[in-house]
């Protein structure tokens, strides 16, 4: 089983694929490691011998920034924004879209659960 920055990558699948579950790792930078290593795309990741996995992990240890290094990062660049008060701060603190979405009808991911509010009674005529 191959091991690369903490994670487990799935024998069974493609490099090119396999590499994607590794945070910060899309398809389009698994495909520029395995090409800079030298390894062919749809070479299972069983296949990969000690030498390839060494050249995959020596390459992402230098020029990638993942897993947690990363999240720490994002974090970080988060509470930035927080503090500086500015108003994708102010969305993220309130837990609202950030990027003009409306939020009339939608935005259920950001804004949690639904709160049902309860109707005013109408006054009874007469």
């Amino acid at each position: 089983m191959a091991r690369i920055a903490g994670i487990d990558l799935p024998k069974n699948k493609r490099g090119e694929i396999g590499l994607t579950y590794i945070y910060g790792i899309g398809r389009s930078t698994a495909r520029k490691i395995l090409s800079d290593s030298g390894i062919n795309f749809d070479k299972k990741v069983q296949e990969w011998d000690d030498d390839e996995i060494n050249k995959i992990r020596s390459f992402i240890g230098d020029n990638i920034k993942v897993e947690g290094a990363l999240r720490s990062e994002v974090q970080m660049n988060i509470k930035r924004l927080m503090d500086v008060g500015c108003y994708r701060g102010i969305r993220h603190r309130l837990g609202l879209p950030l990027r003009g979405q409306s939020t009339k009808n939608n935005a259920r991911t950001r804004k949690g659960k639904k709160k049902t509010v309860a109707n005013k009674k109408k006054a009874p005529k007469g």
